[in-house]
């Protein structure tokens, strides 16, 4: 306990800044006892929580008042509340027995269409909801009721009013508040839900508080349906004597295979305590418990906190390493299973694939491939690691023909002598598949610095950066693509006549169609421009500047540089029309502009590398 005296309390007043509120009626001037209490709210008891815990901290609303030892309120007082403080300040009591009962409000009472009203007396009705609310509250609510005594003594100065008071006035929560959760045998069913509802049957709640804390009224049984899908955590008056939390839960699936399942699942809870967390866990038994197929929806590949390739954060010593940064345009999905036997999925595409099914065949078990994933979306630049159930248990599998076979747990070594496949109905997904001859791409610093706001130039080269390499992958996608597309070979054989090589010689439209399909593996860089040069190309070396990456979407220049380093690659001269002739000046650059819209990357929006705060200045 601790005491004040009147002098202290002057002595505190001085201190309190000017956003105070006057309460309860003006002061007296005689023999006035100033007192300060400090407010404290106890955290949850119960399940997920830690037991006993207090906080100070601001309620959106305070009520409070005094009563004396009759259970009188008690008037003729100055009393105000310091929200900054979490205190409470009053003088002008005097000799006696009395209780402070303070209401305190986190949220927003009006949602819970709560009625406050003003007791006179201890026993009157404080808080009222209605009785067909018909929905958990929204708020918060506190109360305390905290005796404290004044008392005369005697002192050098002569006799004086001493309050003795708590430490502390701990405030607890009236309401209980019921968490509810699902435990899946397997992670994918849950995955799989679409939705969860709880509908509540009869539940009577205590609707109403009383200045003593006595708890009364009763609401009329009806609850709304309560979805489940983002909040799993409601809050409820405590339950009438005799009355039970009970209902049903609602769950919905709908799994890779588009099939549709709803269960029902009973509950009862027999007590709802103030202050308390109460856990309502369902144990989900679904008949996809014992199926492998491991459904990736975009929950679960955020759950598992799988991460992207080529992003802007990206270590240089990570995208330029090509031991695990490095691909192939006719295979931009990759996936394989780790010595670890975790499958692993890496996407190099600007673009997202949708409805991607990947199917497994092991030699030992069966000649038949059967479903081990399903991916709602693959993200662009997606990189993916999860370990495959039939490393922990046996499953059931679903194979190409249709028929169910059980796969007995296997070992690391066993599942990475698998045969994987992709499918997909995603159009995206059919021009990818399109691209027969693939370029494999990786990328060099060639002496550059990225991390230099110059790029730390070196010769004609300067420090690429990961949204050049992105706009690389989008280029050589579509570069490989536009090489099989029908309408290109016909525009080579329209004008063959253009088509020399350094030596003015006429190069056959079938040596040009080879030269381009021919497996190549290029290191891509970034041009520094400030020699006067913007591209650079030949053997398995690439590079252009900065604009050509940008804009080989839409400008025919910036495209006529890009495919003028093709040429050199191919292994033609300046004296070609390969060069600074028709094949890249004319025919290449205006088709691939001209038909962008059939091209994989279609639209430079993808990346947006134009407003991306990572290019040079």
């Amino acid at each position: 306990m601790r005491k004040f005296t009147f002098i202290a309390f002057l002595c505190t007043l001085l201190l309190v800044s000017c956003n105070q509120e006057e309460h309860l009626g003006t002061s007296s001037t005689e023999n006035r006892s100033g007192i300060v209490f400090k407010l404290q709210k106890q955290g949850y008891e119960g399940v997920s929580s830690r037991a006993s815990e207090t906080e100070t901290s601001l309620y959106d609303q305070l009520h409070y008042f005094i009563v004396n030892e009759n259970g009188d309120k008690v008037k003729n007082i100055k009393s105000y509340y310091e929200a900054a403080t979490s205190e409470i300040y009053t003088e002008g009591l005097h000799k006696g027995e009395y209780r402070l009962v303070v209401l305190g409000i986190k949220g927003n009472p009006t949602a819970d269409q709560a009625i406050i009203h003003t007791p006179e007396h201890i026993q009157d009705e404080w808080l009222e909801f209605p009785a067909d609310l018909q929905k958990p509250l929204e708020a918060e609510y506190f109360y305390s009721q905290t005796p404290f005594s004044i008392v005369e003594q005697q002192t050098e100065e002569g006799i004086q009013e001493v309050a003795s008071i708590p430490e502390e006035v701990t405030q607890k929560r009236i309401v209980s508040r019921v968490d509810f959760d699902f435990a899946y045998q397997n992670p994918y069913v849950g995955y799989a839900v679409t939705d969860k509802s709880l509908a509540l049957e009869d539940v009577r709640f205590y609707t109403t508080l009383s200045g003593n804390g006595d708890l009364g009224g009763e609401s009329n049984g009806t609850m709304d349906v309560l979805s489940l899908n983002q909040q799993t955590s409601y809050l409820f008056m405590p339950l009438c004597n005799g009355s039970t939390l009970h209902g049903d839960i609602n769950l919905s699936t709908c799994n890779y295979r588009k099939e549709n399942r709803k269960q029902v699942y009973s509950f009862e809870q027999k007590e709802l305590a103030p202050n308390h967390i109460h856990l309502v866990e369902t144990q989900v038994n679904h008949p996809d418990d014992k199926a492998v197929t491991m459904f990736i929806t975009p929950a679960a590949y955020n759950q598992g906190e799988h991460s992207l390739i080529l992003q802007d954060t990206e270590r240089k010593e990570v995208y330029t390493d090509k031991t695990v940064r490095c691909f192939n345009t006719a295979q931009p999905l990759q996936v394989s299973v780790t010595e670890e036997g975790k499958l692993h999925t890496r996407f190099y595409s600007p673009r997202k694939l949708t409805n991607v099914l990947i199917k497994m065949q092991l030699p030992q078990v069966s000649e038949e491939f059967f479903d081990l994933a399903y991916f709602d979306s693959i993200p662009a630049f997606g990189d993916f690691w999860e370990e495959i159930p039939l490393l922990q248990r046996a499953a059931m599998c679903r194979t190409e023909s249709g028929r169910y076979i059980e796969i007995q747990k296997k070992t690391a070594s066993e599942l990475s002598q698998a045969v994987l496949k992709i499918e997909s109905d995603d159009p995206y997904w059919s021009k990818l598949q399109e691209i027969k001859h693939g370029w494999t791409i990786y990328w060099g610093l060639y002496g550059g610095d990225p991390e230099k706001e110059d790029g730390g130039p070196v010769g004609n080269w300067m420090g690429i950066r990961p949204v050049h390499c992105r706009e690389s992958v989008a280029l050589f996608l579509n570069f490989t693509y536009m090489i099989d597309m029908p309408e290109h070979e016909q525009i080579l054989h329209d004008n063959a006549h253009q088509l020399y090589d350094d030596n003015k010689q006429l190069v056959k439209v079938e040596e040009v169609l080879k030269k381009m399909r021919a497996s190549r593996t290029l290191q891509v860089g970034l041009v520094y421009p400030g020699n006067g040069i913007i591209g650079l190309g030949g053997g398995s070396t690439f590079g252009a500047y900065q604009r050509g990456w940008f804009e080989h979407y839409f400008n025919r220049y910036a495209c006529s540089v890009m495919f003028h380093e093709l040429g050199h690659v191919m292994g033609y001269g300046h004296s070609s029309s390969f060069t600074y002739g028709p094949w890249a000046e004319q025919l290449m650059n205006n088709f691939y502009v001209d038909n962008i819209q059939q091209m994989p990357i279609d639209s430079r929006d993808y990346l947006n590398s134009s407003q991306n705060p990572y290019q040079y200045k």
